[in-house]
């Protein structure tokens, strides 16, 4: 059994501060008590800060970001609605094929993985839709499998220029709280994201933001729907109810997740989640290594992926690592699986924390036969930190 801390780097679910797990450490409330609103309300006008939006309705569904995803879709769309979507990942898959299944009929655009959503073919086929046939598009903003950011308020000024009404869907799930996201600005009708990333706490809260242009649709929507319909959330949540018991003890960790992001400022935690990123970055050039993500527009601030060459499986990386030094790396999903491994580096983390995964990574590469110099990784990570840090409070 190995001694000491786990050090886990997957893109989610990230690790919890002592100080949201202090916060659910705690008595339950009854969830209709006289006081329970004054708990509640807060949260969302909190949350919309996290999400950019003056306008904006948040709901939180007791689930994961895949709940968001259906919430979305079963309220504003019908049986039979045309979607424009692009896959370029796991999670941008998962969620076309639950378009399909759900009976969507989907402009399915496949993108090479390591790239990011296509807007010259996002701007080809609204052109092209001249009876505006498709209601709304989906993309992803952040794909966590090969750790590429794509650019949502492009995506937004595609659908300006081609005067197309479809709403606008966006996944969050490994960006908001993390990447920089403008609800607002961008033109956003729904944006998922989830607890167990950014927010830092553990899986179990699927958390929408929704437009009022999105809320609108739903007077039209033929979706049957129960768990997830809008109407019983709008018909409770403004008094600060629930339609159901909501998940109070992950909810108590939000509260002091919202607390600890408005402590640092927001854009304090967008510029820690990006200087991090580039150290890792730094460290996969010094192992002479490659990025999944093909250009540097496409790197993300919350999880690196990583090509072992090809004569080795990321798998016995990944496994290494885990057995021999107690760290946690991402796996490679579906096409790029035993090709690359990811380092998550989104949330609750720091300079050391970081330098702890690089040399976990790199003495595990090293154990399963890559030739890797011995602390290259680790003195370019080094050396980027130190050259960007802080500068040191006055006596």
């Amino acid at each position: 059994m190995l001694n000491g801390r786990h050090f886990l780097h997957v893109p989610g679910p990230t690790n919890i501060p002592e100080r949201i797990i202090r916060a659910m450490t705690t008595t339950m409330e009854d969830q209709r008590g006289a006081n329970f609103p004054k708990f509640t309300k807060p949260l969302y006008e909190d949350l919309r800060k996290i999400f950019k939006t003056k306008d904006g309705t948040v709901f939180i569904w007791p689930s994961s970001g895949t709940g968001s995803w259906e919430a979305c879709l079963l309220n504003t769309l019908s049986p039979g609605d045309k979607v424009l979507t692009s896959r370029f990942g796991q999670f941008s898959m998962l969620w076309m094929d639950m378009c399909k299944r759900l009976g969507l009929d989907v402009i399915d655009i496949e993108v090479e993985w390591g790239e990011g959503v296509p807007l010259d073919k996002y701007a080809e086929h609204l052109k092209n839709d001249k009876n505006k046939e498709i209601k709304a598009v989906l993309a992803c903003h952040n794909e966590t499998a090969t750790g590429v950011t794509s650019d949502i308020e492009g995506v937004r000024k595609v659908l300006n220029d081609t005067k197309h009404p479809a709403l606008l869907f966006v996944d969050g799930v490994s960006s908001i709280a993390s990447i920089n996201f403008e609800f607002d600005k961008w033109g956003v009708d729904c944006a998922v994201t989830g607890s167990q990333k950014g927010l830092m706490l553990p899986a179990g809260l699927g958390i929408l933001c929704v437009s009022k242009k999105a809320l609108e649709a739903t007077k039209t929507s033929k979706f049957k729907k129960c768990y997830f319909d809008f109407q019983d959330m709008l018909n409770t949540n403004p008094d600060g109810w629930f339609p159901y018991t909501p998940a109070l003890g992950i909810m108590y960790g939000l509260r002091e997740s919202l607390n600890m992001i408005s402590e640092e400022g927001l854009e304090n935690v967008f510029k820690r989640h990006h200087r991090l990123a580039e150290g890792v970055r730094q460290a996969v050039k010094g192992w002479g290594l490659k990025l999944c993500a093909k250009e540097k527009k496409w790197e993300s601030d919350t999880v690196t992926a990583i090509y072992v060459p090809e004569e080795f499986d990321s798998a016995n990386v990944i496994k290494t690592a885990y057995l021999k030094y107690n760290l946690a790396l991402g796996a490679g999903l579906s096409d790029v699986a035993g090709k690359v491994f990811r380092i998550g580096h989104l949330g609750d983390l720091n300079e050391l924390m970081c330098l702890g995964a690089i040399s976990g990574a790199e003495m595990a590469m090293r154990d399963v036969g890559i030739d890797i110099k011995p602390g290259s990784g680790i003195a370019a990570a080094e050396e980027h930190y130190r050259e960007t840090a802080p500068a040191l409070p006055n006596d």
